[in-house]
């Protein structure tokens, strides 16, 4: 596969990212965690290999669970990543690309918690829970 570079960052401007690796998979988080961490009734993620990112800027982050950490600027809030150190990947938030459109999702996890009020046409595949193993 032919790398690319995706590049995103911050609302205000002082937290930048890259990365120079395919996507592993593109997918819609609705657990409550995401919800939650996000302020959105979604997570909507690029995942990548987290030794392929290079990151500047003010970045905080919290320990949402033991094997995720999650990403932000400290200076305007913007969620950036969630990071799973262990696993070598780390998430991308599409709404922080430079590029989103590049990027859709291929499928939804965790619908079992989706917003009532939210409805897809997409046709894209769902699941209840996580993604299939």
């Amino acid at each position: 596969m032919k790398e690319e570079t995706i590049t995103g960052g911050c609302l205000c401007g002082a937290c930048r990212y890259e990365s120079g690796a395919q996507p592993i998979n593109i997918r819609a988080c609705h657990c409550r965690l995401c919800q939650k961490a996000t302020g959105a009734p979604l997570y909507a993620r690029v995942l990548v290999p987290l030794d392929t990112v290079r990151m500047d800027g003010p970045i905080g982050w919290y320990h949402s669970s033991a094997e995720l950490r999650r990403g932000f600027c400290t200076q305007c809030g913007t969620t950036l990543f969630s990071e799973r150190a262990a696993a070598n990947v780390i998430g991308l938030t599409l709404g922080s690309l430079d590029e989103p459109d590049r990027y859709p999702p291929s499928e939804h996890i965790w619908t079992s918690s989706q917003q009532g009020w939210l409805h897809f046409a997409d046709g894209l595949p769902r699941h209840a829970e996580g993604p299939p193993a």
